[in-house]
C-alpha cells in the first residue's frame, strides 16, 4: 500500500510560502524570502496602480472605451494595459462581446480586492496631502537677538496679515547657535548678524544694513568727549560686549582685529542686560544702533563717536544651500525686501 505522504525529509519551504509566524527568530526566516519582518518585498508579478484602477472602472462602466474616456487614455492603450495585466496575474480578467467587456468571475474577485488596495492608496496620498498642507502652513524660523527683538515682530506681523491661518514658531539664539538650528533642519530660514562671507554650506542674501554702536551712561568721560575714540583706545577700554558666538560679538572683534581684538570685562548673552549694565554705569557696551535707539532718545545713554573702526554689518537670511527654500521662507524674504 502506497503512503499519501512518501516517508522521507519533508519537502522545503517554497519562497512563496505563506509568511512564518512573527515569533519565528529571524534566523529561521530565508533572507530571499518575499516577506520578511524588514517589510514587504513585492514579487514582479505585482499589479501596477493604473492597471486596478482602469480594472474597477470597466467593471463599473461595463465597456474598456468609457473606461478609456474616464481616465484620459486611448482604448488600444487601457486593453493592452488589461492584457498585460492578465499576463503578469495569469487570470482572465475580462470577457469582451459585441454588447461591451464584463468581468470575469475571476476578474470581479480580483477587482473587489483591488479595490481595497485602491483604498489604501487614495488614503495614502491624503496623508501625504495633509503632511504637505501642515509643512505649508508653518514656519520655523531662527533669528539673533537683534533681529528677533527689533525686526522680526515687524517682519511676521506682515506675515501673519497676508496669511493669518500659518502657524509662526520662532527660537532665539545668537547667531552661532541659529546657523547650527538651520544646518540641522530644525529651522525653515534663520536671521543672523555678520558672516560677510556665508558659512560652509549656507545659502546667504543680506536683507538688512546695520552698524554698531558705542554707548555710556551719561556721566561716563566718554559721554563729554569732544574727540572721536580711535580703535586703539577702543580696543584698550573695558567693555560690556556680547559672548563670543554672537554675531555683534563678531563683527566688534573683527573691527578691532589690528588691535588685537575688543578687550571686554564683561560678557552678556542678552541686549537688555547689556544694557542695564551700561545704564548703571558699568563701562561702555558696543550693541546695535537699533538696540540703542530707545535709550539715547531718552537721554539714558549717550553714544560715543569712533574713528579708524567700521562697525557697520548686514542682517543676512540663511539657509541650507543643498535644501531649497521653503515656499513660507522665500514669501517672508520677498516680504522683507520689499
Amino acid at each position: 500500500m502506497r503512503h499519501a505522504n512518501p516517508p522521507g525529509p519533508k519537502p522545503r519551504m517554497s519562497h512563496t510560502a505563506p509568511r512564518p509566524p512573527v515569533s519565528l527568530p529571524v534566523a529561521h526566516i530565508c533572507h530571499k524570502c518575499w516577506l520578511s519582518y524588514a517589510g514587504i518585498v513585492l514579487p514582479p508579478s505585482t499589479p501596477d496602480l493604473v492597471a486596478l484602477d482602469l480594472l474597477d472602472s470597466i467593471a463599473d462602466l461595463g465597456s474598456l472605451g468609457q473606461a478609456a474616456t474616464r481616465h484620459g487614455m486611448s482604448q488600444p492603450a487601457v486593453s493592452m494595459r488589461m492584457s498585460r495585466l492578465e499576463r503578469s496575474l495569469g487570470v482572465k480578467l475580462l470577457r469582451r462581446s459585441p454588447a461591451g467587456t464584463e468581468l470575469t468571475p475571476e476578474g470581479e474577485r480580483v477587482a473587489a480586492m483591488g479595490r481595497r488596495v485602491l483604498g489604501e492608496v487614495q488614503a495614502l496620498m491624503a496623508g501625504v496631502a495633509a503632511l504637505a498642507a501642515e509643512k505649508d502652513s508653518r514656519l520655523r524660523v531662527a533669528a539673533s537677538l537683534t533681529v528677533a527683538e527689533y525686526l522680526l515682530p515687524g517682519w511676521l506681523g506682515a506675515l501673519h496679515r497676508e496669511a493669518p491661518n500659518v502657524v509662526l514658531a520662532v527660537e532665539v539664539a545668537n547667531s552661532t547657535r541659529v546657523i547650527a538650528r538651520v544646518r540641522g533642519a530644525s529651522a525653515d530660514v534663520g536671521f543672523v548678524e555678520g558672516y560677510e562671507v556665508p558659512p560652509a554650506g549656507m545659502s546667504t542674501v543680506a536683507v538688512r544694513s546695520d552698524h554698531l554702536v558705542v554707548v555710556v551712561d551719561p556721566v561716563h568721560p566718554w559721554a563729554r568727549r569732544a574727540t572721536p575714540v580711535g580703535g586703539a583706545e577702543l580696543a584698550a577700554a573695558d567693555l560690556i560686549v556680547r559672548e563670543p558666538e554672537s554675531g555683534t560679538r563678531q563683527v566688534l572683534d573683527h573691527a578691532l582685529r589690528s588691535w588685537g581684538g575688543a578687550h571686554s570685562w564683561l560678557e552678556l548673552g542678552s541686549t537688555a542686560t547689556i544694557l542695564a549694565a551700561a545704564r548703571r554705569g558699568e563701562g561702555p557696551a558696543v550693541l546695535s544702533a537699533l538696540a540703542v535707539a530707545e535709550d539715547i532718545e531718552a537721554g539714558r545713554l549717550v553714544q560715543v563717536r569712533t574713528e579708524e573702526v567700521d562697525l557697520s554689518r548686514a542682517l543676512r537670511a540663511v539657509w541650507p544651500a543643498d535644501r531649497p527654500l521653503a515656499p513660507l521662507a522665500r514669501r517672508l524674504l520677498n516680504m522683507v525686501a520689499s
